[in-house]
């Protein structure tokens, strides 16, 4: 396998590979020139890569779907908000298909990681000096970054940085953990092959960002991302066999939540060695006597009921705010769950086509994944092997970011809503390059049942 492929799959887009590069890469830090040059390069690719994008019978789903989506936006009760909110879904449709396009190669998933992680730096920073130094930025350059800076977080004493809410910014920082948890474990196995200088030196680095990640992360204060992120480790460490760090993580996470929810009998104790920050915040104590529309669980059982009430088209979309506030008086932007928003919003069949086109792209990946040694091109296959813990990275990021979406909703933000996307168009580019493995196992599989059957009936010759 020729090790070139950090450039784009067919040499006619590799100069829009370059500028994507550079537009991700500032796309967290500005988000408003990120997201210009990303709509540059999005219309370029349709414009070049038009035969090729069409082609694909995933891409005709997500075209049934925006038609579905555009008829749900007709019955809404609000159309007017309901066709507004199409542009939190149709244009990262087009933008997956084109990426996946773009995207097909483990060397591109790996440069991609190493602009998330290296944009990250800056954004915590940020975060660190929001939170300890009381940093503000004028509002006047609000135009030109595209955020505010507000001391002390939003809301107060939580981390924000340059996103708008705490939220926002711990599912950016979890999948940025999780891509570079996949870029340190290949760096740490190649720097105990070679023991090479400039390796522990890259080594070193990468982990100084992940902890500067996982700290911003505890200071962003969200219980949903804390989880994910848990188990985003876990999954790293059983795929790696590293199971002293699974009992290691296992006894820390349950004294943490008996410190948090466990009966009297030793809670008392762990709580005197559990920081309250984590106990606290997980019981629920640090904010008693919330009013019940503030519930997850409220928001939840409202959304069922507007699906019951409306299953084949919705209410429309972003009009679960508008009902909710007429029922309880209570703000909210979403449900923070986001399959029942879709599901109020959209109805169940549109509901059903989104998450079957996410989960077909996902299983073929899984598939990839469970092949990809057996089919390495030179006994050993290191850079194989790295390409393996690549994809698997991706399809962690991936999985914490769709479990993060059961308790909350990212979708409003753009750039959290592009990243999300990228990674599944990113997967999904990558298992078509190489569905002629996938073609290959089944091959073998029908061969194997044949010549079991051969040997079961005595047919064979």
């Amino acid at each position: 396998m020729a090790r070139n492929d950090s450039l784009a799959p067919y040499p006619e887009l590799r100069g829009i590979w370059r500028f994507v590069q550079l537009m991700l890469f500032i796309f967290p830090l500005l988000p408003s020139w990120g997201g210009v040059g990303l709509i540059v390069a999005l219309v370029a690719i349709w414009k070049q890569q038009y035969r090729r994008i069409i082609q694909r019978p995933l891409n005709w789903g997500l075209a049934i779907l925006s038609i579905g989506l555009i008829i749900t936006c007709c019955f809404a009760a609000q159309p007017l908000d309901a066709f507004l909110g199409l542009a939190n879904l149709l244009p990262f449709f087009a933008l997956f298909a084109a990426f996946s396009v773009l995207i097909q190669t483990p060397a591109q998933l790996r440069g991609i990681a190493w602009l998330y992680v290296l944009a990250s730096v800056p954004v915590v920073i940020l975060g660190f000096g929001q939170i300890w130094g009381g940093w503000t930025s004028p509002e006047q350059l609000q135009v030109v970054l595209g955020w505010v800076l507000q001391a002390n977080g939003n809301p107060p004493g939580r981390m924000a940085s340059v996103f708008m809410y705490a939220n926002i910014l711990a599912a950016f920082l979890l999948m940025v953990l999780l891509l570079g948890l996949g870029l340190w474990v290949e760096n740490y196995q190649a720097w105990r092959r070679h023991s090479r200088r400039h390796q522990g030196w890259v080594l070193l680095f990468l982990s100084v960002v992940l902890l500067g990640n996982g700290l911003a992360l505890v200071l962003v204060d969200s219980r949903n991302a804390w989880a994910v992120a848990i188990l985003g480790c876990l999954a790293f460490a059983l795929y790696l066999g590293w199971h002293g760090l699974v009992a290691g993580v296992g006894v820390v996470v349950g004294s943490v939540l008996w410190a948090s929810f466990g009966p009297p009998l030793g809670r008392e104790w762990l709580r005197e060695i559990v920081p309250y920050h984590f106990w606290g915040r997980l019981s629920d104590q640090m904010y008693p006597d919330r009013p019940l529309p503030m519930l997850r669980r409220t928001q939840w059982e409202f959304a069922w009921n507007l699906t019951q009430a409306h299953p084949w088209t919705g209410w429309g979309l972003r009009n679960f705010t508008a009902l909710y506030e007429a029922q309880t008086g209570f703000w909210f932007g979403h449900p923070h769950n986001l399959p029942l928003m879709l599901t109020a919003e959209t109805g169940i069949p549109a509901t059903l086509l989104l998450l079957g086109l996410v989960g077909a792209v996902l299983a073929r990946a899984v598939l990839l994944l469970g092949i990809w040694s057996a089919v390495a091109p030179t006994k050993g296959g290191v850079e194989w092997h790295q390409d393996k813990i690549m994809l698997f990275a991706y399809l962690v990021a991936f999985g914490g970011c769709t479990l993060f979406n059961l308790l909350d909703v990212t979708l409003f933000d753009p750039r959290v809503n592009t990243f999300g996307w990228l990674l599944l168009a990113a997967l999904s580019g990558v298992t078509y390059r190489y569905r002629t493995l996938l073609l290959w196992r089944t091959f073998k599989r029908r061969q194997k049942g044949r010549r079991d059957h051969e040997c079961l009936t005595g047919t064979g010759k």
